[in-house]
């Protein structure tokens, strides 16, 4: 049985869907004001192997929610800065979002709302009237607040120290001091320059906290919703915030379970824009690195565990999917004949420790390490020629299932079957380079392989012929 740390107790705890066999998930999406970088990617990734869990080890129905934060400071300055409206604003960014999110094979949710969409404007605005009307806001100057006051349970989630909370201090920015707990806006008053809507709030715009709870309740139903995850660092305020906003407003528990990420270093420092050291997928392309291999990486560790991001960790990761795949491509030559009981008893536990892996708080790094005790044990096994046709189907279909849920060795074969440049022009080439290997010119075949493997394509002989694949 799965078995997951809830950040609210602090513990491991078994779990199951509260109702039926559906998973109702929430998961804080990107501010769509710049481009994801590779540490909040970290998140999504992870986010993305605890849905695949939850659908291809335990067996249940997924209906998970991501949201856009297309109405922030942060886009409303992007905006204004650009000199566009900001829907148009926006549009490009969560356009370059999916982009990213397909190449690093990320599952798209049941539901991806913006916060700007009509109907989720008006569950914000429901919301805080549900608040006003139970007594835990006040208006000031056009804005509306919550008075963490009237919620004793405010603080839980962060184990924030009741005593030092400033009680009325008011606080107007969607972001601030982190363990300086104070009033928060859910409605602010109309702006110069700035977006505004009125669905009987009066005119304004939403706070950024108001905006999750909202779409959480409006898509995934009555609470408390199973999951909510989200980087470590949006404990404090933002879910806190959105605990109180949704169980002041509804009285009843929001989530049971709460999943949050670790952080990402890098050559363990913080990212950080004066560091230079804020990577894009597209910092991560440039120095030759693909997005497989990153998935890997940011899955290389337990989200519960600080990740350090090096391009010496991204070369090892590249030579980890090269394994994987070479040990495919290698069944692809062994002979027919009966099952061997040592192959089968190796992907037998191969199996076993890979669904224990994810069951004990869904341990990427346990799982993987499951993947290669398999890889190491089948090129074994064909270097001592005891592998059939039989075995390598058994060992196709179990890392075909491994693979539901890591959603590495998929990705980095779809990258394959998109070779750098014209499979025409590869094949012509290799022939030309075995042409100057069978008149013994074996200067100009290592120069032919030289050539390739610039252009991003090694070659591989063996008796059968040579192979070429992308680097």
């Amino acid at each position: 049985m799965l078995r997951l740390y809830n950040t609210l107790t602090r513990r491991e705890e078994p779990f199951a869907p509260a109702q039926g066999n559906t998973i109702r998930m929430y998961a804080c999406g990107p501010t769509v004001y710049a481009r994801a970088h590779i540490g909040n990617f970290r998140t999504f990734v992870c986010v993305d192997v605890l849905r695949r869990t939850l659908k291809h080890v335990c067996g249940h129905e997924v209906r998970q929610a991501v949201n856009y934060t297309d109405v922030d400071d942060k886009t409303i300055a992007g905006a204004q800065q650009a000199g566009v409206p900001l829907r148009a604003f926006t549009d490009g960014w969560i356009q370059a979002f999916r982009e990213d999110a397909a190449a690093l094979g990320l599952e798209t949710p049941e539901e991806t709302p913006r916060a700007t969409d009509d109907a989720n404007l008006r569950a914000m605005s429901d919301l805080v009237l549900a608040l006003e009307r139970n007594g835990h806001t006040y208006r000031r100057d056009g804005s509306i607040y919550f008075r963490i006051s009237t919620l004793p349970a405010y603080g839980t989630l962060a184990r924030l120290d009741r005593e030092g909370m400033q009680d009325g201090a008011r606080v107007d920015v969607d972001e601030y001091t982190k363990d300086d707990p104070r009033d928060f806006v859910l409605w602010k008053g109309e702006r110069p320059g700035e977006p505004s809507w009125d669905f009987g709030t009066g005119p304004g715009r939403p706070g950024w906290h108001i905006e999750c709870s909202a779409m959480a309740l409006r898509l995934l139903g009555e609470p408390p919703i199973d999951i909510h995850a989200g980087g470590v660092d949006l404990i404090f305020p933002h879910h806190e915030n959105e605990i109180a906003q949704s169980e002041g407003a509804t009285g009843k528990p929001f989530a049971r379970v709460w999943v949050h990420v670790e952080h990402l270093f890098v050559e363990h420092e913080k990212m950080s824009k004066s560091l230079g050291n804020v990577y894009t997928l597209a910092d991560v392309a440039a120095r030759g690195h693909r997005r497989s291999a990153l998935r890997y990486l940011l899955l290389s560790a337990h989200y519960r565990t600080q990740l350090n991001f090096t391009w010496t960790g991204m070369d090892q990761a590249e030579e980890a999917l090269r394994r994987i795949v070479d040990c495919l491509a290698r069944l692809d030559e062994v002979p027919p004949g009966d099952a061997h009981v040592p192959v089968l008893e190796a992907v037998a536990a191969a199996r076993q420790a890979f669904q224990s892996a994810l069951e004990d708080d869904v341990n990427t790094a346990a799982a993987l390490a499951a993947v290669f005790d398999l890889v190491r044990d089948v090129n074994a096994a064909i270097d001592a020629r005891t592998v059939s046709a039989t075995d390598a189907g058994v060992v196709r279909r179990a890392i075909e299932d491994f693979d539901r849920v890591l959603g590495v060795v998929g990705l980095r074969q779809a990258e394959d079957a998109r070779p750098p440049m014209p499979v025409e022009e590869i094949e012509r080439i290799v022939q030309a380079r075995q042409a100057a290997r069978q008149r013994r010119d074996f200067a100009a075949a290592d120069r032919i392989r030289r050539e390739l493997a610039e252009r991003g394509i090694l070659l591989e002989d063996n008796p059968g012929g040579t192979r070429w694949k992308k680097k």
